[in-house]
């Protein structure tokens, strides 16, 4: 550039011919000429490197190229896939960067550019996004994978999780609930994929059949549901979600967590919500806690929880039971025959008689289990006392600790003792203390027994009824010893008056 400089200024300044300006500068007269002729040199040409090894091999690559275009979308060649099948079905000695270039220019020109995306703006309060992001968890009975629910506001991008143990519907619309109590309002807009716990059908354009129970929830909270296009192409319509999905993953589930149980996994994801809201996303000055109190105030107002939990009835078997979806739960065996109203939500199950309360169970997930209460069956086994060693909910209350090794202890020495029957009655009498009795000190009167070597029915139930008297004795009153006390003297001036008039009289 400033060698052209120099020769339009001297041919200016100067007027020196081309013969003289190429002597001067030392270069070619038709660089001269090139030269005066514009200020601009002219770029060189790019140097198009042969390619012997790839040259005979080219019209093969675009004919699988071109045979891709029919091709399910999934299920077409990559660069890899081409350099594998070259060096096997046709013996080609190439590198695999040699062919992923040529690959990655002919697969521009035969498909042409991807979607082009358009950066979004949006107002406080107006959208949040939703989906669900799986991980591996580690409980104390092994790893599972669990699925993880995520409303993320899009303005401010304070965002939402929480832990489901199956993504039903029941569950997808209880988080919803949780997930607008903790925002402590409602967005205008929700935006989903086509997910079946919302969609019943996709119409065409952006109409959906929506299901009954998702229209109830947003009728409920007044919010607008809208959705991205079907299938992969509408992944990018809520990209801030999906990417939080990620970012969960990333920095809060690794390494893989190991938890003690669901209540603490819902603890993991709420203490994660409060600790992003600290972080600063890119291309903003302030922090996502910042943009939350701004977003916050701006939330429709939030009405009274919707309930989700199913209703409905069921009938008691002959065992005890009531089935709920795929499994039984057991009730007071009295109640067999009759009707019970059955409460279900995604984590426990309430069964009701008559508007009382008869049986409560955390929800399994299982198929075809039993979910039995060793109490609900005392009336039957007090005369049915043989079944009472091999029943199974003997077993899953051992399984479960609710019957301790105290208590385990004590039947086996009663069994030796008393024999079978007669140990089972006395131990379901024990049983039966914990309706009159605290649990602990039905234990503590269980355990005593145990030590002293007092293994029947009457040594605990006495242990109970002391430690009872004992509590629900008076306390005496603690009086303070007052040294050399000054008492006043009494006034009997009145008392004076009183005899004086009893004397006149």
């Amino acid at each position: 550039m400033e060698l052209y400089e120099r020769i339009r200024r001297d041919r200016t300044q100067q007027g020196w011919g081309i013969r003289r300006l190429a002597r001067e500068h030392g270069v070619h007269r038709r660089d001269v000429r090139a030269a005066l002729t514009s200020a601009e040199p002219t770029p060189r040409a790019e140097f198009q490197r042969p390619q012997p090894a790839l040259g005979r091999w080219t019209s093969w690559i675009d004919a699988v190229l071109e045979n891709d275009r029919e091709q399910p979308r999934k299920q077409r060649h990559t660069a890899r896939r081409i350099w594998n099948r070259l060096r096997e079905e046709e013996g080609a000695t190439l590198s695999e960067i040699t062919v992923s270039r040529y690959v990655r220019e002919r697969k521009r020109e035969l498909l042409g550019v991807g979607d082009i995306y358009v950066p979004m703006a949006h107002a406080y309060g107006e959208q949040a996004e939703v989906d669900f992001g799986e991980s591996m968890i580690d409980f104390p009975w092994g790893r599972e994978k669990v699925s993880f629910f995520e409303m993320r506001a899009c303005a401010s991008g304070a965002v939402f999780r929480w832990p489901v143990r199956r993504q039903t519907q029941q569950a997808f619309l209880e988080a919803h609930v949780l997930a607008f109590a903790h925002f402590g309002g409602c967005f205008a807009r929700v935006r989903y994929d086509n997910l079946p716990l919302a969609v019943y059908k996709v119409l065409r354009g952006h109409l959906r059949e929506e299901t009954a129970r998702f229209i109830v929830l947003r009728s409920h909270y007044l919010f607008a549901s809208d959705y991205c296009q079907p299938g992969v192409r509408g992944a990018h319509e809520k990209g801030g979600v999906e990417g939080e999905c990620g970012y969960f993953r990333r920095n809060h589930l690794v390494p893989v967590p190991k938890v003690a149980g669901w209540a603490e996994l819902e603890v993991l994801c709420l203490d994660s919500c409060r600790k992003d809201l600290r972080r600063r996303m890119e291309g903003r000055e302030r922090t996502v806690a910042q943009e939350w109190e701004v977003e916050r105030g701006l939330l429709q107002t939030l009405p009274d929880p919707l309930d989700t939990r199913l209703r409905f009835s069921a009938e008691v078997d002959d065992k005890g039971r009531v089935r709920v979806k795929y499994n039984r739960y057991s009730v007071p065996v009295l109640l067999g025959g009759l009707k019970a109203e059955v409460e279900l939500s995604t984590a426990e199950v309430v069964v009701r008689h008559r508007g009382n309360e008869v049986a409560r169970h955390a929800r399994s997930y299982g198929r075809g289990q039993d979910v039995l209460v060793l109490d609900h069956y005392l009336e039957v086994l007090r005369y049915k006392p043989r079944a009472f060693s091999g029943s199974l909910p003997l077993r899953q209350a051992i399984a479960a600790g609710t019957f301790p090794q105290a208590y385990q202890e004590l039947h086996a020495k009663m069994v030796d003792r008393l024999g079978d029957s007669e140990a089972a009655r006395q131990m379901v009498d024990v049983l039966f203390l914990h309706r009159r009795y605290a649990a602990a000190a039905v234990l503590t009167a269980v355990q005593a027994a145990v030590d002293a070597g007092a293994y029947n029915f009457a040594a605990v139930a006495l242990g109970v009824r002391g430690a009872e008297d004992v509590a629900e004795r008076p306390q005496l009153l603690s009086l303070r010893l007052v040294v050399d006390p000054q008492v006043p003297l009494p006034d009997c001036r009145q008392y004076d008056r009183l005899l004086t008039a009893e004397v006149e009289s």
